[in-house]
């Protein structure tokens, strides 16, 4: 799945073993999902989004279009 939280990260002058102590993951959990090896659990997309302060769908993108 891809996400722009690498983007994100940057932007703030995070490491990713910052991110990762902010989202209670290890620095390899955030290298894995940064380069879309990893998928996040819900609840783990959950804590991505409230860090950055935006909505999972600004984050991920499944790759699916809505319908509408």
């Amino acid at each position: 799945m891809k996400n722009r939280i690498k983007l994100l990260r940057t932007e703030r002058d995070w490491s990713q073993a910052e991110l990762g102590g902010r989202i209670g993951v290890s620095r390899q959990a955030v290298i894995a999902i940064e380069a879309g090896k990893h998928d996040p659990s819900l609840a783990l997309s959950f804590r991505i989004a409230r860090v950055f302060g935006l909505t999972i769908e600004e984050i991920f993108d499944d790759g699916e279009q809505a319908n509408g």
